[in-house]
């Protein structure tokens, strides 16, 4: 393991090398899951009430009248606001260009969609990664840890019952998330933790708080407020738009830049405790940082899509298999490589009753749960990694 994680640094004559990490398998891992996402968008936004073909939605997609309007993109993305003030302050044309009637429906109403797929695949595999070296356990993920339940429930408290703090979902999913995780690791502690202590209290807090959010549904008059918060529970794409993903973006970025960052210290603590304490690290604070950065990573998600299942748990174990266990790659790998099964998934979702659309939680739970049975057969000791 601890060759695994060094491995890369050093190029063939023996000097450091800045980017040594970066191999051929992570390459060409990040170009397949490109493909993907890329594919599995163009088929995304060629359905819709307003038919049109692939080629069409090609051309819709990479319309010039868009990607050459840096106010256009800073809008989509950014916000009016951000647009107006970087326009003045670059000094390019603040109006957005004439567009065609396919690159309006498919920019405005359709391609969100596949963009905030693509932030909740990556946030929710970056987090599963974390947790997997935080704990050692290769069973953890968001979803398994009960992070996803203490989120989503702190989100269905807003929705029925403080509807004005909506603004600031991620934030209180964030902290609804860290709840959850600090039951989990204090139901597990005794005198340290343990694969199966940690899973077994992420059922049990999952339960309870899986509990508390169905019977929120009896304190909801509103049927518009059930259908949301079904929404919300079972991960949903639909209905998303530009604002879903200037919601997560930063949130996103802030999780990535940080895991990357912190890959060293994730590879060190998969060597163990005592290891990681000779080695100078405070391996508790170190340990409590990095958890924050995966409930960051994961309550964004959530905040913009509800609770999409074994995606975190699922995601690592593909990347790990394919790149290493070096956690330099492993996160890069997983920023890639989650973005493509959860946008083909939801692609999936989409078509699979077509025209009814399923929530694109369930799609992820019908793949993860089979895997999981497979990790439960295939390891002979499952847990520690």
């Amino acid at each position: 393991m601890a060759s695994d994680a060094r491995s890369g640094e050093y190029d063939n004559a023996g000097g450091r090398t800045r980017f040594g990490w970066i191999n051929a398998p992570l390459v060409s891992l990040a170009l397949a899951s490109v493909a993907v996402v890329v594919f599995a968008a163009l088929v995304q936004v060629s359905f819709g009430t307003y038919s049109m073909s692939i080629v069409q939605a090609w051309r819709a997609v990479f319309d010039p009248a868009v990607l050459t309007s840096p106010y256009l993109l800073l809008q989509f993305f950014l916000g009016e606001g951000a647009a107006d003030a970087a326009a003045r302050a670059f000094g390019f044309e603040a109006t957005a260009p004439e567009l065609a009637r396919e690159t309006i429906i498919v920019w405005n109403i359709r391609l969100p969609r596949v963009v905030v797929g693509a932030l909740v695949g990556a946030n929710l595999a970056v987090s599963g990664a974390i947790f997997q070296a935080v704990t050692r356990n290769e069973l953890a993920s968001p979803y398994i840890l009960g992070v996803s339940s203490g989120a989503g429930l702190t989100i269905l408290l807003t929705l029925v019952f403080f509807t004005g703090l909506a603004v600031y979902l991620p934030i209180l999913a964030a902290l609804g998330g860290t709840v959850a995780f600090l039951l989990v690791y204090s139901i597990a502690w005794k005198n340290g933790t343990s694969p199966v202590r940690l899973v077994l209290a992420g059922v049990i807090v999952s339960t309870i708080f899986g509990s508390m959010q169905t019977a929120i549904f009896f304190f909801a008059s509103d049927i518009g407020v059930v259908q949301s918060a079904i929404a919300w529970t079972t991960g949903s794409l639909t209905g998303t738009d530009w604002e879903q993903v200037r919601t997560a973006l930063p949130w996103t970025v802030l999780s990535v830049v940080l895991a990357i960052a912190g890959a060293r210290q994730l590879n060190v603590l998969l060597l163990g405790e005592k290891t990681a304490q000779a080695l100078g690290m405070s391996v508790e604070r170190v340990r409590f940082a990095l958890s924050g950065v995966a409930i960051l990573a994961a309550s964004a998600a959530i905040a913009v899509a509800g609770i999409v299942g074994f995606v975190g748990l699922v995601v690592p174990h593909i990347v790990r298999n394919i790149v290493g266990s070096d956690y330099r790659r492993l996160v890069v790998g997983c920023v890639f490589a989650g973005p493509a099964l959860l946008v083909g998934a939801d692609v999936g979702a989409r078509l699979a009753l077509n025209p009814a659309q399923i929530p694109v939680g369930i799609v992820t739970g019908l793949v993860g749960g089979p895997y999981f049975l497979y990790l439960m057969r295939k390891k002979q000791q499952l847990g520690e990694i």
